[in-house]
C-alpha cells in the first residue's frame, strides 16, 4: 500500500443486499473495494488484486467459510481478515479465528462499527519496535524486520501473532494487563470482545510449543490469571 494510500478490500458476501451495502460504504470511505459473490471468486480477486482487507461471510454457497479464511491466511499471510458472521454461537467465532481471522462481526452489524474496527486495525498495522533485536535464549525477535527467527530459522507468525509476541519479548519478565496488550496490538480505545486476544494467545503458543519440539529453548507465555500474560525465558 502507497502512503497515504487506502488499502485494497476485498468484500466475499453473496447477499446481493449486504454485499452492495458494504461495497458502496467502502467505496464512499476512500477504500479500493471489490465485491465477489462466491468464495471461489472471492480467493481469485483477493490473489489477482493483492489485497490487504477481506470481509469474509462465512455463509458461502459454493465454499466452506472457514476453510476459505485458512487458505486465504496461509495465501496472504499479511492480510487483515475480518469475519462476517451470522451464526453467533461461540464455538463458531472461535474456529474462525482459529483458521486465522483478525476480527469477528455478528450480523445484523452497524456499518459505523464496521468501519471503525477496520480503522482501529490499520491504524496498527504494523507495529513495530525502534531498537534492534530482542534475542531470549533460541528465541530472536527482530523489530526492524518484523521477523522472528529460532534457533537461526524463521518462525512465520500471523500479524496479531507476532506484535503479541513483540510486546511480550520488549517487557521480558513483566506482567502486561489483557488491557494493555489489547490497547498496544489492536487498538487503545478498543471496544470490541477481547475474545480475539485469547485465541491469537493460544495460536501463538501452539507455534512457539511446536518450535520448542525441535530442541530449541524458548521463552514460556506464562497466564496470569485476573490480569493478563508474561513471557519468561527458559528455566
Amino acid at each position: 500500500m502507497r502512503s497515504g494510500e487506502q488499502p485494497v478490500v476485498a468484500v466475499v458476501e453473496d447477499d446481493e443486499t449486504i454485499g452492495r451495502l458494504l461495497d458502496r460504504a467502502l467505496r464512499g470511505n476512500g477504500y479500493r473495494s471489490h465485491w465477489y459473490r462466491t468464495g471461489a471468486t472471492g480467493l481469485a480477486g483477493a490473489r489477482r488484486e493483492r489485497a490487504e482487507v477481506v470481509l469474509l461471510d462465512l455463509g458461502l454457497p459454493d465454499l466452506d467459510g472457514v476453510d476459505l479464511a485458512r487458505r486465504l491466511r496461509a495465501e496472504l499471510p499479511g492480510l487483515l481478515l475480518v469475519m462476517l458472521t451470522a451464526r453467533g454461537d461461540e464455538i463458531e467465532i472461535v474456529t474462525g479465528l482459529d483458521a486465522g481471522a483478525d476480527d469477528y462481526l455478528v450480523k445484523p452489524f452497524s456499518l459505523t462499527v464496521l468501519l471503525a474496527r477496520l480503522r482501529a486495525h490499520l491504524r496498527h498495522r504494523p507495529v513495530s519496535g525502534t531498537g534492534g533485536p530482542v534475542t531470549i535464549a533460541d528465541l530472536t525477535v527482530d523489530t526492524a524486520a518484523r521477523r522472528c527467527i529460532v534457533a537461526g530459522v524463521e518462525l512465520t507468525l500471523r500479524p496479531k501473532e507476532y506484535e503479541l509476541l513483540e510486546t511480550l519479548a520488549l517487557n521480558v519478565g513483566a506482567a502486561i494487563s489483557r488491557e494493555d496488550l489489547m490497547a498496544k496490538v489492536w487498538d487503545e480505545n478498543w471496544f470490541g470482545s477481547t475474545k480475539t486476544l485469547d485465541v491469537t494467545m493460544a495460536s501463538l503458543r501452539r507455534r512457539l510449543q511446536a518450535a520448542a519440539r525441535h530442541s530449541a529453548r524458548l521463552p514460556e507465555v506464562i497466564t496470569l490469571r485476573g490480569h493478563g500474560y508474561r513471557l519468561d525465558p527458559p528455566g
